[in-house]
C-alpha cells in the first residue's frame, strides 16, 4: 500500500497553500518565506532542512527511485507520519530537494552579449546536473516556482534582453535551451553508467561496432555501413563534444531568429 502523500496526497492541513494566494503548498511557501518553518515538531530537532538534507543524501546515494517519506523517516529516526508536519507528499519534497541542489544561479559579467550570456548560463546548469545527476529524474511538472529555479529563469530573460525578441520569443529560447542541457546530461549520464558497466569506453565502442556490423545489412543500411566502415565510431570524443557541438548549433539557429526580427523591423519602417 502507497504512504499517505506519496502520490500528491494532501497530508496534513499544513501542507496545504491554500487562503494565501499563490496556491502554492506550504512547504514552497516556506521557501519563499511566506510563512514560517515549523520550529517545534514531534521530535526534537526535527525540521524541514534536516527532512531535505536526508532526502539528497539517498537520492545522492541509491538514487531519486530509493526517496520515499518512509526511507527518509528511518534516516532520521522518526516516524513517517512526523515528515508530514513539514511536507505533504513526496512530490513537493522532490521540488524542495531540487531547489536545495540547483542553488542561485552563478554571477553575471556586465557587458556579455546574449550568446555568451547564454552560453554560460546552459553551461552552468549541465554542470549543476552533472553533480546532481538525480535531479534530472524530477519530473517537469510546470513552470519554475522556487525562489532559485525563478532565479535562473531571471537569468536566461535577462540573457536576451537586448536581442529584440518579444517575451514569448524569449521563453521560447530558455525553453529550448534549457530542455537541451537536460535531455544531453540524462542522455551522457545513461551511456556514462553503460561505460562503465562494460569495462571501459573502448570496449563499449568496439562492442557496439561488432555488433551493428553484425545485424546491420549494407544493402538495406547503406549510410550505416558506411558509418561503421570510416572508424568513426571507434574514435573517442572530447568529453563536451556533444554538448559544445548541440549548444552552439542551437545558438546559431537563435542568431538568425533575432536577425530575422531586427531585419523585420528595418524592413517595416517608414522609407520617409
Amino acid at each position: 500500500m502507497a504512504e499517505r502523500g506519496e502520490s500528491g496526497g494532501s497530508g496534513s492541513g499544513k501542507g496545504s497553500g491554500k487562503g494565501s494566494g499563490t496556491g502554492l503548498p506550504a512547504s514552497i511557501e516556506a521557501a519563499w518565506g511566506l510563512r514560517e518553518r515549523p520550529s517545534k515538531g514531534p521530535r526534537p530537532g526535527l525540521s524541514l532542512g534536516r527532512i531535505v538534507d536526508a532526502a539528497v543524501g539517498l537520492a545522492a546515494e541509491e538514487g531519486l527511485a530509493a526517496v520515499s517519506m518512509g526511507r527518509v523517516a528511518k534516516v532520521l529516526g522518526v516516524s513517517t507520519m512526523s515528515l508530514y508536519r513539514y511536507v505533504a507528499a513526496k512530490d513537493e519534497l522532490y521540488v524542495l530537494m531540487q531547489e536545495a541542489v540547483i542553488g542561485p544561479p552563478p554571477p553575471t559579467r556586465q557587458g556579455e552579449g546574449w550568446r555568451t550570456a547564454l552560453a554560460a548560463w546552459a553551461w552552468a546548469q549541465r554542470e549543476v546536473f552533472h553533480r546532481n545527476l538525480w535531479a534530472l529524474r524530477v519530473p517537469v511538472s510546470g513552470p519554475p516556482a522556487t525562489p532559485n529555479m525563478v532565479a535562473w529563469w531571471e537569468q536566461g530573460m535577462v540573457a536576451l534582453e537586448s536581442t529584440g525578441l518579444d517575451d514569448g520569443q524569449k521563453i521560447s529560447v530558455i525553453v529550448l535551451v534549457g530542455g537541451f542541457v537536460r535531455s544531453e546530461a540524462m542522455m551522457m549520464s545513461d551511456i556514462g553508467a553503460a561505460v562503465a558497466a562494460s569495462g571501459g569506453e573502448e570496449e563499449f565502442l568496439a562492442r557496439h561496432v561488432n555488433t551493428l556490423t553484425r545485424l546491420a545489412d549494407p544493402q538495406r543500411y547503406p549510410a550505416v555501413a558506411g558509418l561503421l566502415g570510416s572508424g568513426v565510431l571507434t574514435q573517442p570524443d572530447e568529453p563536451d563534444h556533444e554538448f559544445t557541438f548541440g549548444l552552439d548549433r542551437i545558438l546559431d539557429g537563435v542568431a538568425v531568429l533575432i536577425a530575422a526580427q531586427e531585419g523585420g523591423r528595418e524592413g517595416s519602417a517608414d522609407p520617409r
